[in-house]
């Protein structure tokens, strides 16, 4: 004997209205309307806005910087301070030649082995300091004494020992990128929760699966803000290093054009100096929301 299963007929006509605007039923994934041509027109247009409104300073400045000195300014000070066109000029003909590159890789590479060094360094002695308070009351004189000396006050220390080649710049730019790091480190460490501590050595972790499970994912946001503050410094410090005592990079280029009296060049080095501690910044806002997506997965549920 078999039973034959009829559909009523109001879930037939829902299931006909379905089929022909081409939307899922009642009980389907999507039961919303679709957005229509309009709707998505207006998102974008807001997307452009904002962009549009949070560019506009730049835009501005840009803009100011073209004809500020061609309507505002005297002859004379147009030899110093040249329009943006000139400016960009200069610096095309530095990409054809190839000098823009080499300088630019010259300074990458000092910036990213002192920058890596400092923050793996950083990040270990710190979750150390942080974790165990002896070797934190033992170290933390001396730490005191080092983060409140200028880097750049070392710098002839650091020539006169290492010499003016890449050593003297890498362990200059790892030594002004180490302290960002160590203290937000151990700041990061010390705001855990206690108990998320508690609860998870009452559910048997033992030291290291608390420092991944627990230590680690809560002071993240932290030790990426001293990162953060960390690849600005080194950018800095590295110029500055540069402009003491180097045949490359971007320092070199931007003094060397100044003594050589080629200021558009001159201007060309230091936008790219800019354009290049915009582009570390993007990027480790990038990682810090990678390594951070488990706070967006929690916020996201409340």
């Amino acid at each position: 004997m078999s039973a034959v299963l009829t559909r009523p007929p109001e879930a037939a006509a829902a299931v006909g209205r379905s089929r022909q605007t081409g939307q899922a039923g009642p009980s389907g994934p999507e039961s919303g309307p679709r957005p229509t041509t309009a709707g998505r027109l207006t998102a974008l247009a807001g997307l452009a806005g904002r962009a549009g409104w949070k560019s506009l300073a730049v835009l501005l400045f840009l803009a100011l910087w073209e004809l500020g000195p061609t309507y505002l300014a005297s002859p004379s000070t147009r030899v110093f301070l040249p329009p943006l066109h000139e400016v960009l000029a200069a610096g095309g003909k530095l990409l054809e030649t190839g000098q823009l590159q080499n300088h630019l890789q010259a300074s990458l590479t000092r910036s990213v082995s002192g920058f890596s060094i400092a923050v793996v360094s950083a990040v270990v002695l710190g979750l150390l300091i942080a974790w165990y308070g002896w070797l934190s009351s033992f170290l933390n004189p001396l730490l005191e004494l080092f983060r409140n000396t200028a880097t750049l006050a070392l710098l002839p220390v650091f020539t006169l020992l290492l010499g003016i080649g890449e050593e003297s710049k890498i362990t200059i730019v790892a030594y002004a990128a180490f302290f960002p790091v160590l203290l937000n480190t151990i700041a990061g460490v010390r705001t855990v929760d206690p108990l998320l501590i508690r609860a998870a050595r009452s559910l048997g972790l033992n030291s290291f699966r608390l420092f991944q499970k627990v230590i680690l994912p809560s002071a993240v946001p932290t030790i990426f803000t001293g990162i953060r503050m960390a690849g600005t410094s080194s950018i800095l410090v590295l110029i500055a290093a540069e402009m003491v005592g180097a045949k490359a990079g971007l320092g070199y280029l931007i003094v060397n054009s100044q003594m050589s009296f080629l200021i558009p060049d001159m201007y060309a080095g230091i936008l790219t100096v800019s354009i290049l501690g915009l582009a570390v910044n993007i990027l480790l806002v990038g990682l810090e929301r990678h390594f951070s997506r488990w706070r967006t997965a929690v916020g996201s549920g409340n």
